[in-house]
């Protein structure tokens, strides 16, 4: 399967089937985002033991790359502590705006996110949940805007 393939594959798959989607309560912190281009409104919301994510979950509406991106990111981001989190938000950040960066064998399914580059008016769809995701890391509960 190419990198296509599985860039199509896999934003479907979460798009039609988002995991970790829903209210998290009670939670630790959340942050809102907003894409305001797209049109896109997600809640992160995270449940902490010390720095470690014990849960996360994701509220709101979106286009398909954007859920997709949003269920992608908690299957990853659970279990994981801010500083883990912080290494795979350099690395995906990376992966949708850089057109030199290689998705490497660490980044499992979220590989697939690097076919969004090639359409640049939505890499801000698939990074608006990875911005939200750090906000509430940081307990802000600021609106996140993709502007």
């Amino acid at each position: 399967m190419d990198l296509k393939e599985l860039y199509r594959d896999v934003i479907l798959d979460h798009n039609r089937n988002p995991r970790n989607f829903g209210r998290l309560d009670p939670s630790d912190a959340h942050a809102d985002g907003h894409n305001p281009l797209c049109g896109d409104r997600l809640t992160v919301s995270l449940r902490m033991s010390g720095d470690r994510i014990d849960d996360v979950r994701f509220d709101g509406s979106g286009c398909a790359i954007s859920t997709a991106s949003a269920s992608l990111m908690t299957e990853a981001v659970k279990g994981k502590d801010k500083a883990a989190v912080g290494q795979l938000f350099e690395k995906i950040h990376a992966l949708l705006t850089r057109q030199d960066a290689v998705p490497d064998s660490s980044l499992g399914k979220l590989a697939a996110l690097s076919g969004v580059r090639e359409y640049p008016a939505r890499v801000k769809c698939a990074s608006l949940c990875w911005h939200t995701l750090n906000a509430a890391l940081d307990k802000g509960a600021a609106t996140v805007s993709t502007e």
